[in-house]
């Protein structure tokens, strides 16, 4: 006997169709949903780990290593490191963005290098690939229009007007003042943005109590300073304006210390070098007192202490205070990156950048406002500290409501050093 299927039980060929049809839908459409929210960020990140900045750049890579951990407990996303070194060549900078984009990443980060930065942000922008510089001055780099490069370090003009207003405070602090300066600079990019900078700024700041004598350039790979040092003493000047890198700063002291030449203190307006910890092994003694005016880490923030600790447990045999500005403005380089990815939702270029635009990230371990950027790409609200060299380490000296330690100026002759 044969049961027949009562006609309105029985599926027509119109609403079985529609059925395979939205299953179909349903499973095409799955995926999509997947790619749409991916778990991991591919970031370049683009170091001078060789050559002339190899300090520096294995410096800011620490500060990369650590993100990916401490990110992913704040921000629930990964991170997948792109490491390569640009070996301290521009050229070699553009070429390496290149590569790390045709290998799949996602987002650059770097350079300590403002040629290099230049280099990069073309490619960046040629690409559409979001770029995150971690340090890098120049402010061209910021003035072309660019959508896809985003700064979170001040350019030399804000780096030099900070720094030129610590100078005040320091003479107020310690009750004495210089009368004359040589500004001596690195001839670099870097160098030569601060050099133009302290000449639009310098001429109308008429707090300041010195007045600069005279402007001697270098070659940062120089590997002899003793003509520039004795041209330097034969000024007389008080003090010493210096835009300087790690390798040249030691040759410099050396040489000062070699021929005798005594001024008041060497102090910068907002260069590297003089707080690296290659500075207190290679000069011992020599290297107290220098002071350099620069971005620095909020020792009692509590994202520093989150890092420090970080930083502790993946390089036991070091401290956080000798890589303090690589690190920090690395690492919020990072997170600036896994905040952008997380409220994107996406990897895509265009995404990225949008949601670079709009970031605001109020707790950070650096000094300053919030991080920010302008319609130009450009974070305002990086302030600086006066770091003077004691105890053979990194002291916040000013201003007074960070300092560790009360400034010393003069500071004692080279024989007078303990």
């Amino acid at each position: 006997m044969t049961t027949r299927v009562p006609p309105s039980k029985s599926p027509s060929r119109r609403s079985f169709n529609r059925t395979i049809v939205a299953a179909t839908t349903s499973v095409l459409a799955a995926p999509a949903l997947v790619r749409a929210q991916p778990k991991k960020l591919k970031v370049g990140v683009i170091l001078p780990k060789s050559g002339v900045l190899a300090q520096l750049g294995q410096s800011c890579q620490r500060g990369a290593d650590i993100a990916p951990g401490v990110l992913r407990d704040m921000y629930g996303v990964d991170l997948e490191l792109m490491n390569v070194d640009f070996e301290s060549n521009v050229n070699h900078a553009r070429s390496r963005a290149e590569k790390l984009i045709a290998d799949g990443a996602q987002l650059l980060v770097g350079p300590f290098d403002s040629g290099a930065a230049s280099a990069i942000a073309q490619v960046a922008e040629q690409r559409k690939v979001p770029f995150v510089i971690n340090v890098a001055a120049a402010p061209p780099i910021t003035e072309q229009g660019y959508k896809f490069t985003f700064r979170n370090f001040p350019t030399s003009v804000d780096l030099i007007r900070n720094g030129l207003s610590l100078y005040r405070d320091l003479f107020q602090a310690t009750k004495q003042a210089p009368r004359t300066a040589v500004f001596m600079h690195v001839n670099d990019t870097f160098g030569q943005a601060n050099r133009r900078a302290i000449d639009a700024i310098f001429p109308t700041l008429d707090y300041l109590p010195f007045k600069i004598v005279d402007t001697i350039s270098y070659d940062p790979a120089a590997r002899d300073l003793s003509v520039e040092v004795a041209k330097a003493k034969a000024t007389k000047a008080d003090i010493v304006m210096l835009v300087c890198r790690l390798n040249d700063s030691i040759l410099l002291v050396r040489e000062m210390v070699k021929q005798r030449f005594n001024p008041m203190g060497i102090i910068s307006p907002g260069s590297p070098g003089m707080y690296e910890e290659q500075f207190y092994k290679a000069l011992g003694k020599y290297s107290e007192y220098a002071i350099s005016n620069v971005p620095w880490y909020a020792p009692k923030a509590k994202l520093t202490k989150v890092v420090d600790t970080a930083f502790g447990k993946m390089f036991p045999q070091d401290k956080l205070k000798f890589h303090a500005l690589n690190v920090g403005f690395t690492f919020e380089a990072m997170m600036i990156a896994a905040d952008a990815f997380k409220r994107a939702g996406s990897a895509d270029g265009q995404a990225l950048a949008d949601a670079l635009r709009a970031t605001n990230i109020a707790e950070r371990m650096m000094l300053g406002g919030p991080i920010r950027f302008n319609a130009k790409g450009q974070n305002t609200e990086i302030i600086s500290a006066a770091i003077q060299n004691r105890n053979l380490q990194p002291t916040v000296v000013l201003p007074a409501a960070s300092a560790e330690m009360a400034p010393v100026f003069p500071v004692p002759d080279w024989t007078e050093r303990k």
